[in-house]
């Protein structure tokens, strides 16, 4: 076997359709089918179970799967290593983020990093922060700004780069929500409330809720928690939104914190990478570069 049978096994693993898979390596059906014909003779095992309806990868397959996979990403570190002088990294460097951590802090370490690698492009995709985690282990970015899930997936490596607590806010301007918010004692289950659709937040704030055995009246379902800053400015109800977001919102003024017992666990935020993808000299240089930043 070489390293484009490989290929295209990888190939054919991915999309269950051979004309696909032939498709995607620039190569014919019958191409890929032999392939397959010569590696499951070498190995004298069946690595496909096929039939006129569909392709399905058998247990020997799978095994092989792994096997290939890391020979392929270990002759990419190869090539990329003899054609990579370490002093002049060049190449293109995917990240994603918030858009809140584009400009609080991402903007600091590409300073860094575009110092030390000039020649180094970086292209950066930017969305909700509750997404970060799957984005990189999807494989469409290299390394995701975001925070450290409760339990991390073994396929991923985390370095921290600051703590972010998570604060209830609500409205400054006078309306029913602050009215029933001034009254003194209020009921937490007919305050609206504006919360983030999926991701840590809503994690947290929902096991807030439970502990308190209370049932919350969710007013909105939001993506991105510089919306939820927005909609409490408006007065449309009480919101839980990472300080870090706060501080940076250009409505923080029109927004008050409630200070509320027990407190909500705070974020861990930092570096997300899928472990295989650390041996890349780019992505190897750019987590050198945040293990000496300090947030300013």
């Amino acid at each position: 076997m070489d390293f484009k049978e490989l290929t295209i096994f990888d190939a054919l693993c991915e999309t269950l359709h051979y004309g696909q898979a032939a498709a995607r390596c620039r190569t014919s059906a019958s191409t890929v089918s032999r392939v397959v014909q010569r590696l499951e003779s070498e190995l004298s095992q069946q690595l496909f179970e096929r039939d006129r309806r569909e392709v399905r990868l058998t247990q020997a397959g799978a095994l092989f799967r792994e096997f290939s996979q890391r020979s392929l990403e270990q002759y990419q570190q190869l090539q990329r290593q003899l054609h990579t002088q370490a002093s002049e990294l060049s190449g293109e460097l995917s990240l994603y983020c918030s858009v809140t951590a584009s400009y609080s802090f991402l903007s600091d370490l590409l300073a860094v990093f575009r110092e030390r690698h000039p020649k180094v492009d970086i292209r950066l995709r930017t969305g909700d922060a509750a997404q970060a985690v799957d984005t990189v282990l999807a494989g469409e970015v290299d390394i995701a700004i975001g925070a450290r899930p409760d339990q991390l997936p073994t396929r991923l490596a985390f370095k921290p780069l600051l703590p972010v607590p998570l604060t209830f806010i609500a409205p400054n301007q006078s309306g029913p929500v602050t009215d029933v918010l001034n009254s003194g004692e209020f009921d937490w289950q007919t305050i609206p409330m504006i919360l983030s659709e999926t991701g840590l937040a809503r994690t947290r704030v929902e096991l807030w809720f439970k502990q308190l055995a209370i049932k919350p009246n969710i007013y909105a379902q939001v993506s991105g928690h510089e919306a939820i800053v927005a909609m409490v400015a408006l007065g449309f109800g009480v919101g839980v939104v990472p300080d870090l977001v706060l501080s940076n919102s250009p409505m923080a003024e029109k927004v008050r914190i409630l200070h509320v017992r027990p407190e909500l666990e705070p974020f861990s935020v930092g570096l997300c990478v899928v472990n295989q993808h650390l041996s890349n000299p780019l992505v190897q240089a750019f987590w050198q570069v945040s293990e000496g930043w300090v947030k300013p």
